[in-house]
């Protein structure tokens, strides 16, 4: 898949291309049926499917009061599930102020026309875009009936009497309900990270952690989950605990993951965390070694919640 930043080196496969345009934070199973629609049409006239996203996100530009502004993945995740998920390029605009004031108008004629020469366009049934948000789906339907590309709309995927959204997807995350979260998305959440130093309490407890530094900043609710952690190319269980220690009164928050029958010493390595399960709150105990018993417990559960997947 090819990656292009910007419009002033547009390859010329690019051009003729179907496209669909989006910020796709997450690549949810909202997303899938316009990504799998779009590559089966463009691969039917030996076309290319492009996706056409921005960066950084909008939000981050247009309402920097809103502190953080929770991705779901990061760029080079999004880049990667795309490539996954059989798009052939995509075009990152770099968003900024000056970039949102462009009308819809010269969007489509200078962008989506002039330079790309698009074949057909593929948007959700509420995209808007343009200064003002002025551009919809009736605008670029008359557009395409001028210019001569294809328009198709999408209606919303829903999952229960919801739609899957990447606003409803933060917030399942944020509660702590990363099941729900693996339903929306089709796969875990993923955080990854590396290995940072920690105070040695689990070696000591005869149960050693590693203490994870994130890349992103959204990360589920405190508490304890069963999770699946990925060492290079081995894959391991695990329970992880997200908190603030409170048996040791600690201030500060801190990632820490058991992985189950794992000795080795991997400070300053990078792993990926699979969240499959949420197994409890954080709870203050008495003494460490309540803690230790709790933590028996949920490895116990943990077993029993990973057991369908690894």
């Amino acid at each position: 898949m090819k990656v292009v930043r910007g419009l002033e080196d547009i390859p010329q496969e690019f051009r003729d291309a179907y496209v669909t345009i989006g910020n796709f934070d997450g690549v949810h199973l909202g997303h899938i049926p316009i990504l799998k629609r779009i590559i089966e049409e463009a691969h039917g006239e030996n076309r290319k499917a492009l996706v056409i996203t921005f960066d950084p996100h909008p939000k981050k530009v247009l309402h920097p009061d809103i502190k953080p502004f929770y991705l779901i993945t990061t760029l080079e995740e999004k880049i990667q599930l795309l490539e996954e998920v059989g798009i052939d390029g995509v075009i990152l605009l770099p968003f900024s102020l000056e970039f949102s004031k462009i009308s819809a108008e010269a969007f489509v004629n200078q962008i989506l026309w002039y330079t790309l020469h698009i074949r057909k366009i593929f948007v959700g049934h509420d995209y808007s875009f343009g200064k003002n948000k002025v551009g919809n789906v009736t605008f670029l339907a008359n557009k395409g009936k001028k210019f001569g590309f294809g328009v198709e709309v999408f209606s919303a995927v829903k999952f229960g009497d919801e739609t899957i959204s990447s606003t409803r997807l933060r917030y399942a995350i944020l509660n702590g309900n990363v099941k729900m979260a693996m339903r929306l998305l089709g796969r875990p959440y993923i955080i990854s990270g590396t290995v940072i130093p920690g105070k040695s309490r689990g070696t000591a407890l005869g149960i050693p952690t590693a203490n994870i530094n994130p890349e992103k900043e959204l990360i589920p609710a405190e508490g304890v989950y069963a999770v699946i952690v990925q060492l290079e190319d081995n894959r391991y269980k695990g329970v992880l605990n997200i908190g603030f220690n409170p048996t040791f009164s600690d201030n500060e928050r801190s990632i820490e993951v058991y992985i189950l029958d794992f000795s080795e010493n991997i400070y300053g390595k990078s792993v990926k965390v699979f969240f499959i399960d949420r197994i409890r709150d954080e709870v203050k105990f008495d003494t460490p070694e309540q803690l230790v018993g709790q933590i028996k417990n949920d490895v116990e559960q943990a077993l029993v919640m990973l057991k369908p997947y690894c």
